[in-house]
């Protein structure tokens, strides 16, 4: 399993990011999961199971989405049952609504992933293979027509990096638009070319996904440029990450400084909120660089320090933003066993790009 990348200093020094999932919802994320490494290292994606499906696996991605009636496989359906592929989606029909239901002229099997845009987004953000998505969806099996798997009548969207999925789930998925529901009808190849061994999907078996996009993370801060404030640290931007200039003459301030330089148009951030994240800081006095983190990685904000608890509080996924942090609100005695030390009463200079945000559900 794959773990979801820690703050590093703050790692060090016990101020980590929990080892916890973007969400609830991918913690239960094993059908729809790929085979994976082992390694423990932190990395841009969220944490998954990465385990294959087999007879123990319960048919669903998510927690909340357990089977019905429903789900049970036919007994008139077999996988030895022939069937021509088509070539596209056409003879597949999604109903409208905020729960959809497909109807499949079962049994049915389709060449090649392919996808079929139902309703367009609107948002200009576009999927990619690595992105960490929360969608909504509904699988049918195409040889019994019957649904194997969802997320909708659950009520909790599932989370997860297109890179630690089935390949029918990347290939139908990147490059489509935030906010779309799309069709995906994906061969076994492209599935589970071995079935699940719990009956449900059979080795061969094609399967139809209608999928809400409903928002993911951002590859880097995105949105509206905000005019510096004079009178706090200067932030340059490099390939490499950004690097940042301590006005001379300016004592440290005293109170806590929130400015977006990137005001994103994504999720609002909340005290319950989990945040994925890149971010360097350093110390104000002397500007020495503290942490280097500018790769992805994610937690819960309860969790982290309280200059960044009040001070992202309110902003919202995409944006980059700048923490002026004194001592009181980040390490008032200082960690002097961390690497690098840090000396007690220093104010620190955060530069961080919220890269995604997910809130738990309203009750």
């Amino acid at each position: 399993m794959r773990a979801v990348g820690q703050v590093g200093y703050h790692a060090r020094v016990t101020f980590s990011l929990s080892r916890v999932a973007l969400a609830t919802a991918a913690a239960a994320l094993i059908t729809l999961t790929a085979c994976g490494g082992g390694d423990n290292e932190a990395t841009p994606e969220t944490t998954t199971p990465t385990a294959t499906a087999s007879a123990s696996v319960s048919g669903s991605p998510s927690a909340s989405a357990s089977p019905s009636e429903s789900v049970s496989p036919s007994a008139e359906a077999s996988p030895t049952v022939s069937v021509t592929p088509s070539d596209d989606l056409s003879a597949i029909e999604v109903s409208e609504g905020d729960v959809p239901e497909i109807t499949v002229p079962a049994p049915w099997a389709i060449s090649e992933t392919t996808t079929e845009v139902l309703t367009p987004g609107t948002s200009e953000q576009t999927l990619t293979d690595t992105s960490t998505v929360t969608i909504n969806y509904l699988g049918v099996n195409g040889r019994t027509g019957e649904v194997f798997d969802g997320s909708y009548e659950g009520g909790q969207p599932a989370v997860f990096p297109l890179d630690q999925v089935i390949p029918g789930f990347q290939k139908g998925l990147s490059g489509q638009q935030v906010g779309s529901r799309v069709l995906i009808g994906m061969p076994a190849e492209d599935g589970y070319p071995d079935g699940t061994g719990d009956g449900r999907i059979e080795p061969g078996d094609s399967l139809l996904f209608v999928v809400d996009i409903i928002s993911a993370n951002f590859e880097e801060a995105t949105g509206e440029e905000v005019p510096p404030v004079e009178g706090l640290p200067t932030v340059t931007m490099a390939d490499d990450g950004p690097s940042i200039q301590i006005p001379a003459g300016v004592a440290a301030p005293t109170e806590l400084q929130a400015q977006p330089l990137i005001k994103g148009t994504g999720a609002a951030v909340t005290a319950e909120s989990t945040i994925q994240v890149r971010y360097r800081s350093w110390v104000y006095d002397g500007g020495e660089l503290l942490e280097d983190a500018w790769r992805p990685q994610a937690g819960q904000l309860s969790q982290l320090i309280q200059g960044w608890q009040q001070g992202l509080v309110g902003q919202t996924a995409g944006s980059r933003v700048l923490l002026v942090v004194p001592p009181a609100l980040a390490f008032p005695d200082g960690r002097p066993e961390a690497t690098p030390a840090l000396e007690a009463g220093q104010t620190l200079v955060y530069v961080i790009d919220l890269l995604d945000v997910q809130n738990p559900p309203a009750s």
